[in-house]
């Protein structure tokens, strides 16, 4: 048997581990639970709605479709590379990352890091938006409300940009804690608690999305004429679609986290294609039908109101698409902020396993590995959490959402190549599911085109957003450095894969991955030298 076979057989059968280990997590899940995890993701929308619509105009409703479309159809590459690992937890970078550890550690080792940094802001984006909720709607003009502390101040990075204390930072970190205990609890029963939440929080937004539509019917007028907000399809019209579609990826591709808990899976060969593939189809309904609806109800004047756009609005826009008054305002109020609890939930699950998987492999430092005796990777969680107390602090949560994009649209792109170099350097591994030829070619375009997005639309979101971006990728280099030269003495964990230190198995996919990566790099500095 050819190493490469012998080393797939290896890992499809190695066991589960012992109920209870302080160093693995448990096989209690079903793609049921994954599912419920990744329910969160619809309510991303509430974070951009308003500023893509802000950004794009009139085709706001038609780049939430289109992101979405290529969101689902990648997500059958991800589908793919997961059931090669039946035993890793961590998501698609860390499947996409065995692909590449052969032919560069450190984009391995980017892959990871910048899936971690796209998920883990949800934390503080999430629960800043509940916190404002709460505060403006609940406390208006308390002193709670209206008192902050200013920290630093950081013009020099970005225009008003401070770090400051405030009410909002106070009630969203109570949050922050809240889920965290949850989450403590276990997978098995941090899902059941999400199951209950999810329920009841995606009602509003089904409700908005299909009940204007009956009672008021299309309205033309509002979603024509098709142009950009720049009023013609020129350069400059292209360049705000491209930073609408860079910024909708953050939220649509997003449901790729149902496979963050395969190696928690009691039949992962089953339960890892049905889990992404039900997310997607949520996702696909949602993505769709609400954008859509809001557009027709409001028009591009109600998606541009100040509070839509910054998203503490969107509450008392929904109440008035229903026909509701003030109770109903309220009730759906209060369900958006369940709504965004349940993202925070999707996000601090799938981030903290990443993380884990990331210690376990040997891409970041080795104390992230341990879990607690309910399975929970609680280390990884309170790295989160410390992270993204900082980011609270900051006055500026577009700037955080964009940056976060930029590591999440670099990720996108190492890992939809990732699928061919695994196809050409693992022929014979087990594939529980294959994407087709053409799918998978098909998906290896759109990693170029979300390159394209990233340098035309990045800086869309403020000077410097791309470079920003591009450094705080590369904060993991001096970490994995530390981990793997220092602190593993250059080798990784046994049993992590045959041949990723690429010493025992045949290189298939030669020169293809260099060129693969120098030829994004051209594409990204093109599109953004001819941005406007």
């Amino acid at each position: 048997m050819s190493s490469s076979k012998s080393s797939s057989a290896k890992v499809l059968q190695s066991p589960s581990p012992p109920p209870g280990s302080q160093s693995a997590l448990q096989r209690t899940l079903t793609w049921k639970d994954a599912f419920w995890f990744s329910s969160g993701v619809p309510a991303l929308l509430l974070f951009s709605i308003g500023s893509i619509a802000a950004t794009v105009g009139n085709i706001s409703w038609l780049v939430w479709t289109l992101s979405i479309s290529m969101g689902f159809l990648q997500a059958f590459t991800y589908a793919e590379i997961a059931g090669l690992f039946p035993n890793k937890s961590g998501g698609a970078s860390v499947y996409g990352a065995m692909a590449w550890v052969r032919y560069s550690k450190f984009a391995a080792a980017i892959s990871v890091w910048c899936n971690w940094l796209a998920w883990t802001p949800v934390l503080a984006l999430g629960t800043s938006l509940a916190a404002s909720y709460v505060l403006n709607n609940f406390f208006a003009g308390s002193a709670i409300t209206t008192w902050e502390f200013t920290l630093l101040n950081l013009e020099w990075i970005r225009p008003d940009l401070t770090m400051r204390i405030n009410g909002g930072f106070i009630v969203a970190v109570l949050f922050l804690f809240a889920l965290f205990g949850i989450q403590n609890l276990g997978v098995l029963k941090a899902a059941r608690f999400q199951k209950i939440v999810a329920i009841i929080a995606l009602l509003p937004l089904i409700l908005v999305g299909v009940i204007p539509l009956f009672t008021n019917g299309i309205e033309l007028k509002n979603l024509l004429p098709m142009n950009p907000l720049s009023g013609s399809w020129d350069m400059a019209g292209f360049q705000l679609l491209f930073g609408g579609m860079f910024l909708a990826a953050w939220s649509t591709y997003a449901f790729e986290t149902a496979i963050c808990y395969t190696s928690e899976f009691k039949d992962p060969k089953k339960d890892t294609f049905k889990a992404i593939i039900s997310a997607g189809l949520l996702c696909f309904f949602m993505f769709t039908i609400v954008p859509f609806s809001f557009q027709n109800a409001l028009g591009l004047k109600g998606l541009l109101d100040p509070a839509v756009v910054s998203g503490e609005g969107v509450g008392g826009a929904m109440a008035i698409m229903v026909g509701g008054g003030v109770v109903i305002g309220v009730i759906i109020l209060l369900l958006l902020i369940l709504s965004l609890l349940l993202a925070i939930m999707t996000s601090m699950g799938g981030a903290s396993r990443t993380l884990y998987q990331a210690s376990v492999d040997g891409w970041l430092p080795k104390s992230l590995s341990k879990v607690n005796k309910n399975g929970a990777p609680t280390r990884s969680m309170w790295a989160g959490i410390i992270l993204n107390i900082f980011l609270l602090t900051l006055s500026d949560y577009t700037f955080v959402l964009a940056i976060s994009n930029v590591n999440y649209l670099l990720f996108n792109f190492l890992n939809l190549n990732s699928g061919w170099i695994h196809r050409l350097d693992r022929p014979k591994w087990s594939r529980p599911f294959k994407a087709p030829n053409w799918l998978l070619i098909t998906n290896v375009v759109f990693a170029f085109v979300n390159i394209t997005f990233l340098g035309f639309g990045a800086d869309i979101w403020g000077p410097g957003t791309l470079w920003a971006g591009l450094i705080s990728a590369g904060i993991v280099i001096p970490l994995f450095v530390y981990r793997h030269y220092i602190t593993d003495k250059g080798k990784f964990q046994e049993g992590m894969l045959d041949g990723a230190d690429g010493a025992s198995a045949e290189k298939r996919a030669g020169i293809w991955p260099y060129v693969a990566i120098g030829a994004g790099i051209i594409v990204m500095l093109i599109a953004h030298s001819i941005a406007k």
